[in-house]
């Protein structure tokens, strides 16, 4: 089945910045791990940055990639400006072209745009698996990051509606090719 990753808002102005979101580095070691395996099997990787007028204008040194992100030439760059990376955006014409049928999904922000993502991704009839090590989320006054992201990863890994399996698995545990 033919597969993309998707590393979601991992950027400067949202991850970088303090405090940091919950596992910030495990977090980016997972997702370099991850792209890194991707990349060698020839599957195409793409990075989907946030941006909007108050703190994440377009280019600006905030919404640049995180600094701990490996990113290679060959990576493709897509613009969003909602929590969901498929609305106004070119994602899903770009799946289409690479024929992918399967999706992973890792990044930031467990909560909003990963989970956004994930729940379009299978609305449109696309296999999901979360990487469920390599999303995150800041710590909130009603819930840490930590218990945000095992939330998600239960969660989303029940929803059976949209008849496309999401499947929460550890990042170490993807497996890439045939």
């Amino acid at each position: 089945m033919k597969t993309a990753v998707l590393i979601i808002d991992m950027q400067r102005g949202l991850y970088d910045d303090l405090p940091r979101p919950h596992e910030a580095g495990e977090v980016a070691q997972r997702v370099n791990a991850l792209t890194e395996r991707a990349r060698a099997a020839g599957v195409p990787v793409a990075f989907i940055q946030h941006e909007n007028t108050i703190d994440l204008e377009f280019d600006s040194e905030r919404w640049q990639l995180a600094d701990a992100l490996r990113v290679d030439a060959s990576d493709t760059k897509i613009r969003k400006t909602t929590s969901d990376s498929f609305l106004r955006t070119p994602l899903e014409a770009w799946l289409t072209s690479h024929a992918v049928q399967r999706v992973v999904i890792c990044g930031y922000s467990s909560e909003f745009c990963v989970d956004s993502t994930v729940r379009r991704a299978a609305a449109l009839g696309y296999e999901v698996v979360l990487a469920a090590d390599a999303h995150t989320s800041h710590d909130k006054p009603h819930a840490t990051g930590a218990f945000i992201r095992a939330h998600h990863n239960a969660t989303l890994s029940d929803i059976t509606s949209f008849d496309v399996p999401i499947r929460a698995v550890a990042s170490a545990q993807i497996a890439f090719g045939d």
